[in-house]
Formats: structure tokens, C-alpha cells, sequence
């Protein structure tokens, strides 16, 4: 049985022993910002407005250009990077189309710097509640903590500002958190929600052999029902439900720090989930956070487009690419981390041929528990990822 085992488990470890030998120990993370210095940007930003107007000109907040792929830099040991001097967006305070979120940006400044002049903390729902009728709606203000951050060069955390987390965990997993608390998730019946701390996660304890990211909650919550974590070997599972949020990402990142074993991560075969996929790997428009959001450690591990063909998925759980579809993978490719990654370009390119997608759902058509009891131990043992 125990040499059963070890053949089970040869191909991880040796992945394991491979991304332990590749780990670029001169990447150093930034420093952390004490408060003064968050409190000294904020105030700089002030001042610099005060200096407009006793010039009699209208103030002006710069702001980087997040989704302008141009601003950012790719390093293989950290992810996408934020360029010094990106472009720029400008919000004018005497112009009637920005007017509106230029007092929304100053709102939420005043706000912030209050937080964490008391050291206290407050979610970006309870910002948008301290004033709904500036803000308008959520959105508003979820874009405008990004653009804070970005503008201040700020993580998100250090902003006294916490997002409400939508990931799950479960697994061969416990921890301390921020308040003391342990967290047990083998104990847990169901899975645990990821903190809206993670930062103060300590104390963390696991004989995992790997940690799985799960793209959906369905995909997530079959794995679990099938009880995939202890049957076939103490490991850990992760889903941000689709779209990534920030403390998913961190979890994945913090999982990787300190216990430093394979990541893997299934996605549907399309280019939504490649993208998803991609940001838990490379990052995103918040870029410069990328020493704490990114772990370019992580492997593909399905559902790849040459699955389809391999496994022979039925024809009717295909699905043709929507121009949208073909657009994103054009994107996709044009990405600057691609260029490090042939085999991901290639299943890309087969997916562009067949003009095919397929859900992670769609291996249930070879039978009802093939993902969880042939897919992936096949693919684990074998060393079936990219």
C-alpha cells in the first residue's frame, strides 16, 4: 500500500523538488508601509491639491491607468509588474463629466485616512453605506479603493479597507486567525470561507500534497461531495466561485509561502477560465501588488481543449466559440507571460482550430463520478498538467 503511495504521489514530488529547485531567492518583496507612511501619502496627495488651488486652478487627481496592458511589465519569478511612469487617467474637479468622481475619490480618501489614523477597519459595503447617494452604487466604490490603492502604490489591506470574502476552502488545512480563532477545515463538515484577513492568518498546519484551485462552485462542491480530499490523498481545495477575489488570491499566495507545494488549477476549457487561471498565476491591473496576489508556480491542470479530444467528450457537450469567445483568446495570446508558455499556447491554438469550448461539467457525460475518481488521480499520478 505505502509503495502504491509513493507511485501515486512520484510525479507531484518531483514537481514539488523541481519548483523548490527554480525558487529565485533574490526576489525580494516590497517593504511593508507602516501607517504614518500610508497617512504621509495621503497627505501629500492634500497638500498637492491645496498648492492648485492657492494658484486659483481647479484640483486634479492622477490616476494610472489600470486596464491599459501597456503600464505593465512581465518577470517570471513575480508575475505582471506595474511599469514607473504608466499612463495616466486625470479626474478634474472643474469638468461636469468627472466632477462627480473626483468628490467620490476625496470621500473615500477622508474615510481611509481616518481608518487608519484609529487602526481601525472597515469593508468597502460599509464606505458605500456611509454615503449611498455620492456613491450611486457598489461599484462605484470597489473601483475607486483599486484606483486609491493603485494612486498611493497602497495595498488594499493597508488601507484599512477589507472586501466581504466569496472563496471557500477545504482540505487537510488549519490556522490561526487574525482574532485567535482556529480554524479546522478537515474538522468542518462544510467548506470554510475564506478570511477577509488573510494577511493575519498564522500558525498554519497541513500534510497536503498539493493545493487544487477550482474555478466553480458546482465543480468545487461535487469534489467535495465526492469527498476527493480524502480519498485519494491529503490535499487542498480552493474556489473564488468563478472571477477571483483579492483574499482567494492572497489565501492561494499565503498557501504557497508557507507550506510551498504544487499548485494545480482546473478551469473550464474556454477562454474565461484560461483567463481566471491566469490572474491566480500572473495577476492583474492591480499589478503592483503582485509579490502578495500572484504565485507563477501554479500548473494547468485541465480541463485542456486536448482533453476533449483524448477523452472523446460527447459531441453535444461541446460548444462553438462565440465571437466574444474568439476575441478574449486573441487577447489571450497577445499577453506578455504567453511567450513563457508553449504548451499553454498551444492548447489555445487547438482551441482557436476546433472553435470549441467545454465545461469541467461536461466530463460527466463519460460517466457521473469521472472527475473525481478517473480525471484527476489519472492526471495527479501521471503528471498529466502544463
Amino acid at each position: 500500500m505505502e509503495t502504491g503511495q509513493q507511485e501515486q504521489f512520484a510525479e507531484i514530488d518531483k514537481l514539488r523538488d523541481e519548483l523548490l529547485t527554480n525558487i529565485k531567492c533574490d526576489v525580494e518583496p516590497p517593504k511593508q508601509l507602516d501607517s504614518r507612511e500610508v497617512l504621509t501619502r495621503i497627505e501629500n496627495v492634500i497638500l498637492g491639491m491645496v498648492a492648485t488651488l492657492s494658484k486659483d486652478e481647479a484640483p486634479v487627481l492622477v490616476l494610472p491607468s489600470r486596464s491599459d496592458w501597456a503600464n505593465v511589465s512581465f518577470d517570471s519569478a513575480v508575475g505582471l509588474q506595474m511599469i514607473a511612469g504608466s499612463s495616466v487617467t486625470t479626474v478634474r474637479s472643474d469638468c461636469p463629466l468627472s466632477v462627480k468622481k473626483f468628490a467620490q475619490i476625496f470621500k473615500i480618501l477622508s474615510i481611509i485616512y481616518k481608518l487608519v489614523q484609529s487602526n481601525s477597519y472597515a469593508t468597502k459595503r460599509d464606505i458605500y453605506y456611509n454615503d449611498t447617494q455620492l456613491f450611486g452604487y457598489q461599484r462605484a466604490v470597489d473601483c475607486i479603493v483599486d484606483d486609491i490603492s493603485c494612486m498611493l502604490q497602497v495595498p488594499r489591506r493597508t488601507l484599512h479597507v477589507l472586501a466581504t470574502s466569496k472563496g471557500f476552502l477545504c482540505g487537510d488545512l488549519s490556522y490561526l486567525e487574525g482574532d485567535g480563532s482556529r480554524v479546522n477545515c478537515l474538522s468542518s463538515s462544510a467548506a470554510v470561507p475564506v478570511s477577509s484577513n488573510v494577511a493575519g492568518i498564522k500558525n498554519i498546519v497541513s500534510s497536503a500534497k498539493f493545493v487544487l484551485i477550482v474555478e466553480k462552485d458546482a465543480t468545487f462542491q461535487r469534489l467535495i461531495d465526492d469527498d476527493f480530499c480524502s480519498k485519494l490523498c491529503p490535499c487542498i481545495m480552493i474556489t473564488g466561485k468563478g472571477f477571483p477575489d483579492v483574499n482567494s488570491r492572497l489565501m492561494v499566495r499565503k498557501l504557497w509561502d508557507t507550506l510551498q507545494i504544487p499548485i494545480f488549477a482546473l478551469v473550464d476549457a474556454d477562454p474565461h477560465g484560461i483567463e481566471i487561471m491566469c490572474i491566480y498565476k500572473y495577476g492583474s491591473a492591480m499589478s503592483f501588488e503582485a509579490h502578495s496576489l500572484t504565485v507563477p508556480s501554479v500548473r494547468w491542470m485541465g480541463l485542456l481543449p486536448s482533453d476533449l479530444q483524448r477523452l472523446r467528450v460527447p459531441q453535444d457537450m461541446l460548444i462553438p466559440l462565440t465571437q466574444r469567445d474568439e476575441s478574449k483568446l486573441h487577447s489571450l495570446l497577445r499577453r506578455p507571460y504567453l511567450a513563457s508558455q508553449p504548451s499553454w499556447q498551444k492548447e489555445m491554438d487547438l482551441m482557436r482550430q476546433n472553435k470549441v469550448k467545454a465545461e469541467i461539467q461536461s466530463l460527466s457525460a463519460i460517466g457521473p463520478d469521472f472527475l473525481s475518481k478517473v480525471y484527476l488521480p489519472n492526471k495527479l499520478r501521471y503528471g498529466g498538467w502544463i
